[in-house]
């Protein structure tokens, strides 16, 4: 009896140990299943997040790089696809903004011969009699020929009739008195009756140089002038000029000048003068395009870049030759 109580326990503690060993095998394969299988090796964010995962996420399903690739190329192709950097270079020269990147007008010159037609009634190496009398000019702002305020305080109104519609105005005149005084004025204003042809009335100013005020009137002879000046004649637009309408005016003008055309249609095209001395284009042809000035000497100065900006004294860095 007691041999075999001793005897007899034994099997059952084998099959317990044989029993035990199947049961941790058992785990060992599930625990293996699951972490085969398991969800953390399909997820591309949870792996790279793992530590342990980091040597089986080299394949581009589990690092990605495939899905990050095409946004690089797409980031480094959108600046050789968009042109606004060498846009921005060019547009100031093509559309500028400020007054220095303007052209600057450019003028060429054609030689002319003196005209009678061109010269009108005041022609050069004429002397002309009259009688001067003076008003007060003031600055000369309201004068007929719309030259506007000046510090030139010599100058002078041309009778009505040898005002000839503003043809006169700009003319340098040098005005000789009877008893040997003279004086040079520029033509501002217009003298209408009862101003007589050959008449000047001069600023106070200028009058003082010939003759005593108190005597009122003084016979007087006078000439047109050619004068020196280091100074280029100016183009101004009319206040209200545009594209489709505008007002020309040409200021410091060395000698009169008789005609102002518009490059217009492929061809020149002269605009008519008024008495307050603007070339009128009615329907807009040649404003803002090259322009070509002829004085009664016949000379011609093409003047290009001179854009319309109304109320604007533009120089076009070109004169008239001096006679």
């Amino acid at each position: 009896m007691a041999a075999r109580s001793h005897r007899s326990p034994r099997p059952p503690r084998r099959r317990t140990a044989l029993i035990s060993a199947a049961a941790v095998a058992a785990a060992g394969l599930t625990a293996s299943l699951v972490i085969a299988f398991g969800p953390d090796r399909g997820t591309d964010t949870e792996a790279t997040g793992k530590v342990g995962a980091a040597p089986v996420a080299t394949s581009p399903e589990a690092t990605g790089p495939s899905s990050e690739a095409p946004e690089r190329k797409k980031a480094s192709a959108k600046p050789s696809k968009s042109p606004s950097p060498s846009a921005s270079k060019t547009s100031p020269s093509a559309t500028p903004t400020t007054e220095p990147a303007r052209p600057k007008p450019a003028a060429t010159r054609q030689a002319g011969s003196a005209s009678a037609q061109l010269a009108g009634r005041i022609r050069p190496g004429v002397d002309y009699d009259g009688v001067a009398t003076f008003y007060d000019a003031g600055t000369g702002g309201g004068g007929a020929c719309s030259f506007g305020p000046s510090d030139d305080v010599m100058t002078a109104a041309m009778n009505t009739t040898d005002y000839e519609v503003s043809k006169a105005c700009g003319a340098f005149v040098r005005v000789r008195a009877a008893g040997g005084a003279a004086v040079t004025v520029r033509i501002t204003n217009e003298c209408p009756s009862p101003c007589k042809p050959g008449q000047l009335d001069l600023s106070a100013q200028a009058f003082a140089k010939l003759a005593a005020p108190s005597r009122g009137q003084i016979p007087i002879t006078w000439s047109l002038l050619s004068p020196a000046t280091s100074d280029p004649l100016s183009i101004r637009y009319k206040t209200g000029s545009s594209q489709y309408w505008c007002g020309i005016q040409v200021i410091g003008h060395r000698n009169p000048v008789a005609r102002l055309e518009v490059r217009a249609g492929g061809g020149w095209t002269p605009l008519p003068r008024t008495e307050y001395n603007y070339f009128l284009s009615e329907q807009g042809a040649g404003c803002g395009g090259a322009l070509r000035i002829t004085d009664i000497y016949g000379e011609r100065l093409t003047v290009e870049g001179i854009a319309v900006r109304p109320d604007v004294v533009q120089p076009t860095g070109a004169q008239f030759t001096a006679h």
